[in-house]
């Protein structure tokens, strides 16, 4: 008998062997050992407490900033749902959302309920979850200049909060490193008229649209930009951009976006990613660190 026959009684879904590359964006990667999608925060709490605290645990969002490993994922995955995902303003310019939100959905009702700060969320391909853990940001704003606090289960199922984000550094947060899953936050902007910040949110996603690969299977920026240095000017110097290399290439829009063309694995993404380090550093003498969170186990 092994951990996964002794998994506590839910009241959402238990899938054992659940493929995870269909919940990516890069669409590659094999299955997690158990994927948990709780009905709601006291379900997620129960299974936390009974759950042996030896056993591996993650929490995945919309998989946007992600790449799974073709061998897949020990332990138990933690998708949040709907039960999540709710936002909702919560007067003078505050506002709350589930760690399931799309950050791009906070920014709209940021901007619906006259909020403005909050725009550069519309850029930001995530959710609140993935925003806090990672200080997500784009277009010279971050989640840390705009969040007031989070709050989460942390391994025994207890609820902590967090209200420190002047800590947070670049992509760096709170939550999984704390052995903790966000389940919500509260951001703060200033208040502003509802058309104007909607205009701003329209700027954003058009200047997205037109940079980015965003309707390929991507995993968003792939490595961070290491200091003085912009991490796609790199990739470019170096040759990548447009170069296809089996099914994987960076973006020809974008040279720090890696794609999936169709038929790559996990494998042939995150080898072209390391072969692409490596010429920078032997070519530029500058270290490329991943953005992108790479999870599980070689095949």
């Amino acid at each position: 008998m092994t951990w996964r026959d002794r998994l506590p009684e839910v009241r959402g879904r238990l899938v054992r062997d659940q493929p995870l590359a269909p919940l990516t964006w890069l669409r590659v990667g094999g299955p997690a050992d158990v994927l948990f999608m709780p009905a709601d925060a006291a379900d997620l709490a129960a299974f936390l407490a009974a759950l042996d605290p030896g056993v591996p645990l993650m929490t995945l969002g919309v998989g946007s900033n992600l790449l799974v490993r073709d061998g897949g994922v020990d332990g138990v995955v933690v998708r949040l749902g709907k039960a999540f995902a709710a936002v909702a303003p919560e007067g003078g310019s505050r506002l709350s959302a589930g760690a399931a939100a799309l950050d791009s959905a906070v920014a709209r009702a940021a901007a619906q309920a006259g909020i403005a700060g909050l725009e550069f969320l519309a850029g930001v391909p995530g959710t609140v979850g993935g925003a806090v853990a990672m200080n997500a940001g784009c277009y010279g704003a971050e989640t840390r200049d705009v969040l007031v606090e989070a709050s989460g289960l942390d391994r025994r199922g207890r609820p902590v909060r967090f209200s420190d984000p002047g800590a947070f550094t670049y992509r760096h947060g709170w939550g999984a490193e704390a052995g903790v899953v966000v389940t919500r936050a509260a951001f703060q902007g200033r208040p502003d008229d509802p058309a104007a910040v909607e205009a701003r949110i329209a700027g954003i996603t058009a200047r997205r649209e037109q940079s980015q690969p965003i309707r390929e299977k991507t995993g968003g920026s792939t490595f961070k930009n290491p200091p003085g240095h912009s991490a796609w000017k790199l990739v470019d110097a170096a040759g990548f951009r447009g170069k296809p290399h089996g099914g994987a290439m960076f973006s020809p829009l974008h040279a720090n976006f890696l794609i999936n063309g169709g038929e790559a694995t996990a494998a042939d993404l995150e080898g072209l990613g390391e072969t692409v380090r490596a010429e920078v550093q032997a070519k530029q003498g500058v270290a490329l660190e991943w953005e992108i969170k790479r999870i599980g186990r070689p095949p």
